[in-house]
């Protein structure tokens, strides 16, 4: 491998076509109370400017601004409360830097219109349209890149919902049809993401971090995100406060085997990762 060999790839944001010759870093933005990580949560503008400095301080290339927490067994949150926290967060961030690509990590498509409104520009959904029939012809109206990721069932369900006959090929197999649909509809921008710790259990997540590459059959930008989830702090037995090492660790295994981009809650380390595979691979 070399440097050379990441695979490029492009989104259209707002009309612009960007292109980017090395995998991107996506620092998380957590808008909410109860996400898994306590580090990553931000309650009000304060925090939330901190973090959103923090970030951009560090080398974030993209920020990605959740507000309903996905972890297993979390509190559903309307929309309007979804929307509301969403409002706070995306004024902070432009406020900050007008530029940043912003993609906004709902499942709901009146969450979506209302986030690209207020200045998001990708989609990030966990359910892959699967919590809100609207989410595809949303984001095909709304012309905006899209990050389908696999999950069964709903955060509260999907640890009961782990049975495959073959989890690498049942996941790749899944979001193939819904590339297909959403390029049936216009989508031209897909990122495909396999949803590490959404319905899996730790040795199925595993296999699909073993069988990465299998994914560039679908001929889409790959987003990996495993940051200190519980498939590495609970293998190591550990907290999710002492799981960057780890996190780190599957970070650069799934650049060597494709990543286009990483989402972490630690964006300097991972643009070491990528920094020193470049050095490695020149």
């Amino acid at each position: 491998m070399r440097a050379d060999m990441f695979t490029p790839f492009s989104l259209n944001i707002g009309g612009t076509l960007h292109e980017f010759s090395r995998p991107q870093v996506m620092g998380i933005l957590n808008i909410t109370p109860d996400s898994f990580y306590a580090q990553s949560r931000t309650f009000d503008r304060k925090s939330i400017s901190d973090q959103v400095h923090r970030l951009l301080a560090h080398g974030a290339d993209m920020i990605d601004i959740g507000a309903y927490s996905s972890r297993p067994g979390a509190d559903d949150v309307t929309s309007e409360e979804e929307i509301s926290r969403l409002v706070m967060g995306l004024q902070v961030i432009r406020d900050i830097d007008s530029d940043i690509i912003v993609s906004v990590d709902t499942f709901r498509a009146d969450v979506a219109r209302e986030a690209i409104a207020m200045g998001a520009n990708i989609v990030n959904d966990i359910a892959g349209g699967n919590l809100d029939e609207n989410m595809f012809d949303t984001v095909a109206s709304l012309k905006v890149p899209y990050i389908l990721m696999h999950m069964r069932g709903t955060p509260q369900t999907m640890s009961s919902l782990t049975q495959y006959d073959n989890i690498t090929a049942d996941v790749i197999k899944d979001l193939s049809q819904k590339v297909n649909r959403l390029s049936l509809l216009g989508v031209s921008d897909v990122i495909v993401d396999p949803g590490f710790g959404f319905g899996k259990t730790i040795e199925q997540n595993y296999e699909l971090m073993r069988n990465l590459e299998a994914f560039k059959v679908l001929g889409c930008p790959l987003l990996v995100g495993i940051s200190r989830k519980s498939m590495i702090y609970r293998a190591l037995d550990i907290y999710p406060e002492q799981a960057l090492n780890g996190t780190t660790t599957l970070n650069t295994l799934a650049l060597l085997s494709g990543a286009s981009i990483l989402r972490v809650h630690d964006v300097e380390e991972a643009r070491q990762a990528i920094k020193l595979l470049e050095l490695t691979f020149n």
